[in-house]
């Protein structure tokens, strides 16, 4: 095989059936997923531990039922965590309810908030007991090895030095900003959003507690996670308006966060600088092409997703859970064909696209409007004035929310235990 990469070649080789680049929850769940039906399979994470102060904390049902069916969620829900069953808001100090998950058929009416590092430390640990997985931290894809037109594997930087990873079908499971997804040249088409969010922590006593979950003044936006012993904050604001925010100083912004939310007037002191504060810049994109051959990207990589439900993370595990559904048995005898690997794709791409456009409806047709609207009374749209009259209609986000458009559940087989 000639093996053609950028930059110097690698002083090791390693073979594998699949590389999966990116230990987040589809990198980390499709690794699991594979390695319990024995599929040789290794995944890449470029930092040396899954600790960001940044990453999804929401656990929806739909996981939920996918940690139950892999018999894991026992010791999943061991883990410290919160749970939220209704989703209640302040729209220009009127008090409405988004959703109910109570009136929801599943297993597991509620979102489980839990520090996404548990949730994949966790999946790491679970997964050490199949011993054709392997996860490396600290190693972080630079470059695709090519054969021809066919993706061959992976050059990866690690402390060591330089490794080449080739294998049979490699994985772009790192992100938004994938380093795979850029040198396999996919493009992605981008929908845009009207937002980006301000991402911080403010302490909480054991006596503070709240049931709100968003906050919406005429020109502001905020929601607050209830995590125990502290509080997550997300403060929205108009996208490319943080160089203006930082511009008005420190102080007035989280004078504005005490005004929205005052039970936050305590642990605001936590917030020390700016650099306590992380800028979320939102997207909605997603990709028109997944695959090349020898290639597949999925979660993020592959789709973008607004923060609006907080269903990133469980779109990233539906995808690989549907990757392992079709391709874990395909596996076992080599790589996919490009037509097979665009199955994930077909069979992915209804509930992305479906989810994004409701995504596009809330941020224009509320989060829009609301940031604009600084100067003028703020007004609950009817739809949430009658979602929050009529108790059966709380159901209906619950379920987009909870459960999104086409859940997919565990159909791979378990290898038989050696």
């Amino acid at each position: 095989m000639e093996t053609v990469t950028s930059g110097q070649p690698a002083s090791r080789v390693r073979k594998v059936r699949c590389c999966i680049v990116g230990g987040g929850p589809a990198g980390m769940m499709l690794g699991y997923l594979l390695g319990r039906a024995g599929i040789d399979v290794v995944v890449l994470e470029k930092h040396a531990d899954f600790f960001r102060d940044f990453r999804g904390d929401t656990v929806h049902p739909s996981t939920l039922q996918v940690m139950d069916e892999l018999g894991l969620i026992d010791g999943f829900l061991r883990l410290p965590h919160q749970q939220l069953q209704t989703l209640d808001g302040l729209f220009g100090g009127t008090k409405v309810r988004i959703a109910d998950l109570s009136r929801l058929n599943t297993k597991y009416p509620f979102i489980a908030f839990m520090p996404q590092w548990d949730f994949l430390n966790f999946l790491r640990e679970a997964g050490k007991r199949f011993a054709s997985l392997e996860v490396l931290m600290s190693t972080e894809a630079v470059d695709l090895i090519r054969n021809g037109e066919t993706i061959a594997g992976v050059r990866a930087q690690t402390p060591d030095g330089m490794i080449d990873i080739e294998a049979d079908l490699a994985l772009a499971c790192d992100g938004r900003h994938s380093t795979v997804r850029e040198r396999a040249g996919l493009s992605a088409e981008e929908i845009g959003a009207p937002m980006d969010v301000l991402w911080f922590r403010a302490g909480r006593t054991p006596g503070e507690t709240e049931n709100l979950f968003a906050r919406v003044e005429p020109g502001k936006m905020m929601v607050t996670f209830d995590r125990g012993d502290y509080w997550q904050c997300a403060y929205v604001i108009a996208k490319g308006q943080y160089d203006a925010v930082k511009a008005r100083g420190l102080q007035a912004l989280l004078d504005d966060v005490v005004r929205m939310a005052p039970v936050l007037k305590r642990g605001i002191a936590d917030v020390k600088s700016f650099d306590d504060v992380k800028l979320l810049t939102v997207a909605i994109n997603r990709l028109t092409h997944w695959t090349r051959p020898g290639l597949l990207c999925i979660g993020d990589a592959a789709h973008a997703m607004s923060p609006v439900g907080g269903v990133g993370v469980n779109l990233a595990v539906q995808d690989a859970v549907a990757t392992a559904n079709l391709l874990a048995a395909r596996l076992a005898h080599g790589c996919p064909s490009e037509e097979e690997l665009d199955a994930i794709r077909r069979r992915r791409e209804f509930p992305v696209k479906m989810t994004q456009a409701m995504q596009v409806v809330v941020q224009n047709n509320i989060i829009k409007g609301a940031l604009k609207g600084a100067d003028r009374p703020l007004k609950v749209p009817l739809i949430l004035r009658l979602i929050s009259a009529v108790p059966w209609l709380q159901g209906i986000p619950a379920r987009f929310i909870a459960i999104g458009v086409r859940p997919e559940h565990v159909q791979s087989k378990a290898a038989p235990a050696s």
